[in-house]
């Protein structure tokens, strides 16, 4: 999903784990509507990677484990290094038994989200939806964030809302969203052709 700030793009992305329902139409998974699925069963299957990430006042291990209660140690460590989190960890006081304090306010924005995508992949649902805000990230840590990205998406749906086309450009499908409406779909390459609004977005970024 590329389009402006303030275009709808978050809206979509938050109409599919049912934070709120649609007044019309219809969602759809597999040919089947997730209004007669319940929230329980479709969130299950569904994990959210943010800028807003929910932390809890408690320690890197359990704001981690949240996502899967019964997940073991060695689970954990796994998916804290495939995330990069373990990078930060080992630098923690307590490692992973350090409190992170309310809503994670001892870590920066990059390990938070970090920690985010740990959880995602403890999960291990089968559809991921990305608000990929890595806008006030350093380059070094947006790297390591685009890394475990790839491998937290690698065979799953994963419906991404683009701030950085660079990481689009292989989408199957980009929706381009303005005031509220789905304006143009299409790959890269036959949006570059018949969608001026995107053809902007793209120079405008590819000049930066």
């Amino acid at each position: 999903l590329v389009g402006h700030s303030g275009s709808g793009k978050s809206t979509i992305l938050n109409l599919i784990p049912r934070f709120y329902d649609a007044q019309s139409g219809d969602i759809t998974i597999d040919d089947q509507s997730i209004y007669q699925s319940t929230i329980k069963s479709l969130r299950e299957e569904v994990s959210m990677v943010s800028q807003e990430t929910t932390l809890f006042d408690d320690t890197v291990k359990n704001n981690i484990k949240y996502a899967n209660e019964n997940a073991t140690d060695e689970e954990i460590n796994k998916v804290a290094k495939l995330s990069h989190c373990d990078e930060f960890i080992n630098n923690l006081p307590n490692k992973f038994e350090t409190l992170i304090g309310e809503n994670g306010v001892r870590l920066s924005g990059g390990e938070k989200q970090r920690l985010s995508i740990a959880r995602a992949m403890l999960k291990k649902s089968s559809i991921i939806l990305l608000d990929e805000a890595t806008s006030s990230l350093d380059s070094e840590t947006e790297s390591k964030i685009q890394e475990a990205l790839k491998i937290l998406t690698k065979n799953k749906t994963t419906i991404v809302i683009a701030h950085r086309l660079s990481t689009i450009l292989n989408s199957n499908n980009i929706y381009v969203v303005d005031s509220g409406k789905i304006v143009e779909s299409g790959q890269h390459n036959d949006l570059m052709k018949k969608s001026d609004l995107y053809k902007k977005f793209y120079e405008k970024q590819i000049q930066k």
